[in-house]
């Protein structure tokens, strides 16, 4: 196989995801794990080789780059992650197959060399593991590589339950390398989605690993159900859960007001697939919409718009997604419709909301957040 070096990996772009000059596609664990792939150029053949989390398609373009892999098999959580893989493939005009593939046996299946950029969740490591385990060559030799600042002992807990050896290498760059070989048969496969009954909700919650708060009910979440009783919900027309994680929201205001139409979406599969495990699990109606901020929906579709944003961009604290969902939400909405919005009082968003959306009139605080209820123009 060819073994170049001139993998120009800064000509790789984070779009559709937010851009900014402190946001970039791609680190120095990127470099260090395409390097270490040179000693198992043996695996690369016969479409043997996978890549898991890869944010922008850094370790999949640099393997068609670097060494010749004609075909991959890769699972990227985010839509966005997917699209910027197949531009930034574009861009480089490589001729190389990418099967872009959810977690899963198709995925992982006779799987000889595995590069997984580490997850920050054990949670989440511990799930694309398990799979790993489960599905990968008996001879298969995983890569996982991340910065140091966000790596603990415990990931190398987690590989050493689904594989007979690990390694930790050296650091570089602030980078380090853990190399697992030989899966070891999961005592008890798949464990997820994981469930957990909340008594406060009267739900079975269900959660995928990559799920912000998994099982849990994080308290932005709790603060903003407490204020969306069943009198201030439309009783008919259709609401949307933006960024819908677990479906904790989107079921709670489906069960709260049962003739809205429901949809809950996120740019995650695994969240996607968490909403529709809760609502199976719960016996609730709810359509389920894999899309980045809801791009595919039409305009003015919505009577009612629930958010809870994050504030960062992966490992970065920043408000741009934050703000691309306030504007998706004045997008969707019908004239007069409402946005409910919980976020950290520290993030002062009410103004923002104004902007995109329309008047916003703050609705609850406490001392760690604030729930507003923005309505567009048009209201009677």
């Amino acid at each position: 196989m060819a073994n170049s070096t001139d993998f120009e990996i800064e000509r790789l772009r984070r779009a559709p995801d937010i851009e900014a000059a402190n946001l970039f596609a791609w680190d120095a664990s990127d470099l260090l794990l395409l390097d270490e792939a040179a000693d198992y150029q043996d695996l690369m053949g016969d479409d043997g080789v996978v890549v898991l989390g890869d944010a922008y398609g850094a370790l999949s373009l640099g393997l068609a780059e670097r060494y010749g892999v004609p075909r991959l098999r890769v699972y990227q959580d985010l839509s966005t992650g997917e699209e910027a893989l197949r531009n930034n493939a574009h861009r480089f005009q490589r001729e190389v197959r990418f099967d872009q593939l959810p977690l899963g046996e198709q995925l992982l299946s006779g799987a000889r060399l595995i590069l997984l950029q580490l997850p920050r969740s054990l949670v989440e490591l511990e799930e694309l593991v398990q799979n790993i385990a489960l599905y990968a060559a008996p001879d298969a030799v995983l890569l996982a590589g991340g910065r140091i600042k966000h790596m603990t002992l415990a990931m190398n807990a987690v590989l050493g339950r689904y594989f007979s050896e690990v390694r930790a290498g050296l650091a570089r760059q602030k980078s380090r390398l853990l190399t697992a070989r030989v899966p070891l048969w999961p005592s008890d496969p798949l464990t997820f989605p994981q469930q957990r009954y909340l008594e406060e909700l009267d739900l079975q919650l269900c959660a995928h690993g990559a799920v912000f708060s998994g099982t849990t009910l994080d308290i932005g979440t709790r603060f903003l159900l407490e204020q969306v009783t069943p009198d201030r919900l439309p009783t008919r027309g259709t609401g949307i859960d933006l960024g819908c994680g677990s479906g904790v929201i989107a079921a709670t205001v489906a069960r709260r007001s049962p003739e809205l139409k429901v949809i809950a979406t996120d740019r995650s599969a695994a969240a996607v697939a968490s909403a529709a495990a809760t609502a199976q699990a719960n016996g609730i109606s709810l359509e389920t919409l894999r899309d980045d901020a809801a791009a595919s929906l039409p305009a003015f579709c919505a009577d009612v718009v629930l958010l809870n944003p994050p504030f960062h961009a992966g490992a970065a604290v920043h408000s741009g997604v934050a703000l691309r969902l306030f504007d998706a939400a004045a997008r969707l909405l019908k004239p007069g419709g409402q946005l409910w919005t919980v976020y950290n009082r520290h993030l002062s968003y009410r103004a923002a909301l104004q902007r995109s959306v329309g008047s916003t009139e703050l609705v609850a605080q406490n001392q760690k957040f604030v729930v507003t209820l923005s309505r567009s123009p048009g209201r009677e």
